[in-house]
C-alpha cells in the first residue's frame, strides 16, 4: 500500500457513529491514515441526504435487500461533505495540502463517512472548490450531481428545452431539479408538493408554477393541451410517479428511489412515451452541476434551513423528521 507519511497517526478526532436505531453517539477515534489512492480531509461542513438519515436512524434499510447491522459504520451516513485537503498518498496528485474540496460521489457504506472532523476519501470521488463559496453553497455537490444525472438521461431524448416540465416532490432534489430545468431552458416549470413552504421557495428558485397534488389544475390526460411534455419525480413514491405518467407526453425520470412497483399499461404504451429508471454516477455529472453552481444558475444555500454542530445530529435528524427543515448542515468543529 502506497501511503502518505502521517503526521495524525493515533491522533484523536471526533466522528459520529448511529450504535442502534434513535441513537446516535459522538465520540472519539484516531484520526485515519489516507491508504492509496486517497487524500485526508478535514471536514468544514456536511449537509444532510434526509432520506439516509431517516432510514438509517430508524433502523430501516435505504434500499429494498440492504441489510442493516449496528452500530452501523462509522462516518456514515454523511457523504455531502466539503473540507480542506490535509495530506494525500504519495500517488496521489493535484490534491496538496491547503485545497479545498467537495466530495462528488459517496465512496460507499462500507467504510467511514464523513460524519466526522477528518475523513479519508478516494481522490477519484474529490473536486477542487473555490474558497469563496460559503459552506452550504457548495456541501451538496453530491447531491446535485445526482440530479444531473437525471438530466442527461432527459437530454438524451430532447425532453427539457422548450417544454412544459413537471417535478413532482420538492425536497433537495425537487429543488435542484426546478433551477436545472429552467438553467436547461424549459419553457415551463410546474412543481408539485404538498407543502405549502417547499412551494414557495420552489417559486423562488424559478418554478413558474407550483401547486398541490390534488388541485385540480394538474393536467387530466397526457394528450390535452396542458400535459407535461417530460417530468421527473423526485419521491420514489408509485402514487406520485404515476400521476406523473398519466399526465406527461415523452418521459417520466424517475429520480427517487423506488421501493414499489409501478404499473405500465395500454395508455403509456403508445406514442413513444418512455419511463426512465435512475442512470449511474459519473464524474463528468459532477463538472457540469459544479458549473452551474459558479454560474450562479444553481443555488444550493436555500436547501439549508438549519445549521448545527454535528454532535447535534439527533436534533437535526428529528427536524427532517418533523419537516420543520429542508437540508441541515453540520459542522464538526462547532
Amino acid at each position: 500500500m502506497i501511503v502518505a507519511r502521517s503526521y495524525f497517526t493515533n491522533e484523536p478526532m471526533k466522528i459520529l457513529q448511529i450504535v442502534q436505531p434513535g441513537r446516535a453517539v459522538w465520540r472519539e477515534a484516531p484520526i485515519p491514515q489516507p491508504g492509496d489512492g486517497e487524500v485526508l480531509v478535514k471536514v468544514e461542513a456536511i449537509t444532510t441526504c434526509p432520506h439516509w438519515d431517516l432510514h438509517i436512524m430508524d433502523g430501516v434499510p435505504m434500499f429494498p435487500g440492504m441489510e442493516l447491522h449496528y452500530p452501523y459504520f462509522a462516518g456514515q451516513p454523511g457523504h455531502e461533505a466539503v473540507g480542506v485537503v490535509v495530506e494525500a498518498a504519495t500517488n496521489v496528485s493535484g490534491f496538496t495540502p491547503g485545497k479545498r474540496v467537495a466530495v462528488w460521489r459517496d465512496g460507499g457504506p462500507r467504510r467511514q463517512g464523513c460524519y466526522a472532523q477528518y475523513v479519508c476519501v478516494d481522490a477519484k470521488n474529490l473536486l477542487s472548490v473555490p474558497t469563496s463559496l460559503a459552506a452550504e453553497e457548495i456541501a451538496s455537490l453530491e447531491l446535485a450531481m445526482c440530479v444531473q444525472v437525471s438530466f442527461d438521461q432527459l437530454a438524451k431524448l430532447n425532453a427539457v428545452r422548450g417544454k412544459r416540465f413537471g417535478i413532482s416532490g420538492l425536497g433537495p432534489a425537487g429543488l435542484i431539479a426546478v433551477q436545472m430545468a429552467r438553467s436547461y431552458g424549459a419553457r415551463e416549470v410546474v412543481g408539485i408538493d404538498p407543502l405549502p413552504a417547499k412551494r414557495k421557495l420552489a417559486a423562488q428558485l424559478g418554478a413558474n408554477v407550483v401547486v398541490s397534488p390534488d388541485t385540480p389544475d394538474l393536467p387530466a390526460t397526457r394528450t390535452g393541451p396542458t400535459a407535461f411534455d417530460a417530468a421527473i419525480d423526485t419521491t420514489g413514491l408509485k402514487v406520485s410517479i404515476e400521476a406523473l405518467m398519466t399526465r406527461t407526453k415523452t418521459a417520466v425520470a424517475m429520480f427517487g428511489v423506488l421501493r414499489e412497483k409501478v404499473e405500465f399499461g395500454f395508455d403509456h404504451w403508445y406514442g413513444g412515451f418512455a419511463l426512465l429508471g435512475y442512470g449511474e454516477h459519473n464524474r463528468q455529472a459532477s463538472e457540469q452541476a459544479l458549473r452551474l453552481i459558479l454560474n450562479g444558475q444553481l443555488k444550493l444555500a436555500p436547501l439549508v434551513t438549519q445549521h448545527l454542530p454535528l454532535s447535534r445530529y439527533a436534533e437535526g435528524v428529528e427536524l427532517l423528521r418533523k419537516k420543520q427543515a429542508i437540508k441541515i448542515c453540520f459542522h464538526p468543529d462547532d
